[in-house]
């Protein structure tokens, strides 16, 4: 498929200084089978008021990412192991944990991708949300009940002001997803990480969900980390993108460069498997095999047994994550055959 279809009409500008800097990240969770790297070595930057769009299929390492970003990976059994996490100057993986939980809410927050088994199914959606203003900036109920009802109004909740007093379940899933944002935006976080907002959500309303974060991060001058599967729908809200695999990075770069020339056969199954919308009706073209256990990776790259550009120096060594030949310093692959990957695609 012709990435040129679902790119932005607008440019974008250029971005600042790192907000958000991550270096050589290593996440690990212990099994009874062994020990799984979920985050392998990845790197990342993100710009003040930039979105980074965060792209692969499940198991791939973005929530875990996400996670790790936020304090949150779950322990025992999951651990950060190395790397860096700077926000705004500091490395959060050199204070205590609770420094990083202190910053949520008021520096970060997160949107997460299943709001009916994140919000308490007991307690009214608008005391939920007004706990925040209670607890982190002493607000009365009358006066945490009103800033409810104003953030419920501004995601775009109908009736707020009678709805607030409502539970989760009396919710549908769009709505439900409506009060996460509104509960993540609630003290003005100056990093966002919505992961996975629109998952079970039919296509108009992950429009309109799409669409409320381009706007409130506009709106609060805020930087945006978006996780997905789907390299369609963040094409109209991205910055950049980066695609992960296995736990790895295998291409990532300003969005319009990486769509218009993909350069890992990885990045070009995602966007053959999206349809288009102009033109002829053609049959998708799905990515052969599934993701590898990570228990059990193969040897090389670890696209390789998917791959149809694969030879035998895949199967021997690690590709590393290199400029693509004659693009940008900034659009960067995983790829043995980057240089063929992209000469294939403008030939097709």
């Amino acid at each position: 498929m012709d990435g040129t279809a679902i790119l932005p009409a607008t440019g974008r500008p250029a971005p600042s200084r790192p907000l958000l800097s991550v270096q050589d990240l290593t996440v690990q969770f212990g099994t009874r089978a062994g020990t799984i790297t979920a985050v392998d070595r990845v790197s990342l930057d993100v710009a003040e008021g930039e979105t980074l769009a965060v792209l692969g299929e499940t198991g791939s390492g973005k929530s875990a990412l996400a996670q790790a970003l936020m304090g949150l990976v779950p322990g025992p059994a999951g651990r950060v192991v190395s790397g860096r996490i700077n926000y705004d100057g500091t490395d959060l993986l050199a204070r205590p944990r609770s420094y990083t939980r202190r910053l949520c809410g008021t520096e970060l927050a997160m949107v997460f991708q299943d709001p009916l088994s994140s919000l308490n199914p007991v307690l009214r959606v608008g005391v939920q949300i007004g706990e925040l203003f209670r607890r982190r900036r002493g607000a009365s109920r009358a006066e945490a009940r009103r800033k409810a009802i104003e953030l419920m109004e501004r995601v775009g909740i109908p009736a707020a002001a009678r709805r607030v007093d409502d539970y989760p379940h009396q919710f549908s899933g769009g709505m439900r997803q409506r009060v996460m944002i509104a509960m993540a935006l609630a003290l003005r976080p100056r990093l966002l990480i919505a992961d996975e907002p629109t998952t079970a959500l039919d296509v108009t309303v992950q429009a309109q969900i799409m669409q409320l974060l381009a706007d409130l991060k506009a709106e609060h001058r805020m930087s945006l980390i978006l996780i997905s599967h789907d390299l369609g729908l963040v094409a109209g809200v991205a910055d950049r993108v980066m695609l992960m695999y296995a736990g790895r990075v295998v291409e990532t770069g300003e969005l319009r460069e990486v769509y218009q020339t993909l350069a890992h056969p990885y990045t070009r199954g995602l966007m053959a498997s999206i349809p288009g919308l102009a033109g002829p009706r053609e049959r998708l073209t799905p990515i052969t095999g599934s993701p590898p256990d990570l228990l059990r990776l193969p040897s090389g790259c670890r696209f390789r047994p998917r791959c149809g550009f694969a030879t035998e120096a895949c199967r021997a060594s690690q590709p590393d994550l290199l400029p693509v030949p004659t693009g940008p310093e900034s659009h960067r692959a995983a790829c043995h055959h980057a240089e063929e990957v992209v000469a294939d695609g403008r030939s097709g």
